[in-house]
């Protein structure tokens, strides 16, 4: 059975993008890219918010976020092997291969999906992710910590999740960042 990860860049606040939306304070450099890639590789279909998707789609429809760099190169070729699934009402026919759309996040057929899964899944965006929580579907949290406040934005967590977990594994990166690896607690 495959598990369900919810992973994330996150401020030291708890959120994964500040009031406008916006990204920018957790910039990847070499360590991170090598880092994350060796973390992803077990994972074998990425579960998507339309948004989320729609800025993940960079990795295949435009080369020069590839090229910048080593890491970045093989970050897109991760995300391009595994299969995605985006959840939209609205968004007519994926522009990336090895994506398919659905029209709702149906609980069941995600269960389903990781009791048939031989590779890992993760799910993306934080609304999206809101439901597998709220469901009990999330095996595991992975969140890369950066060193920045950003005052508010859009949280990492839903309003009134309380969890428990149990620490499997951390790392500090050159640059700040922090990484946890979390279990699910009953």
């Amino acid at each position: 059975m495959a598990k369900l990860i919810y992973m994330f860049n996150v401020s030291l606040d708890g959120y994964i993008a500040d009031t406008d939306g916006n990204f920018d304070w957790a910039v990847p450099d070499e360590e991170y890219y090598s880092f994350i890639n060796d973390v992803l590789r077990p994972v074998g279909t990425y579960l998507y918010g339309r948004q989320l998707y729609d800025m993940m789609a960079v990795w295949e429809t435009d080369p020069s976020i590839a090229g910048q760099s080593p890491g970045a190169r093989e970050f897109a070729e991760i995300w391009q092997a595994a299969d995605k699934v985006v959840y939209s009402r609205t968004l007519e026919s994926p522009c990336t291969t090895r994506t398919r759309i659905e029209r709702d996040f149906d609980l069941e057929a995600v269960r389903r999906l990781k009791a048939s899964s031989e590779r890992d899944l993760t799910v993306g965006g934080a609304a999206l992710a809101a439901h597998a929580i709220a469901a009990g579907l999330v095996d595991e949290y992975h969140l890369f910590v950066g060193p920045a406040v950003l005052g508010g934005g859009k949280p990492f967590l839903p309003d009134g999740a309380r969890l428990r977990f149990e620490l499997l594994d951390e790392r500090r990166l050159t640059s700040g960042v922090v990484y946890l690896r979390y279990h699910t607690q009953p």
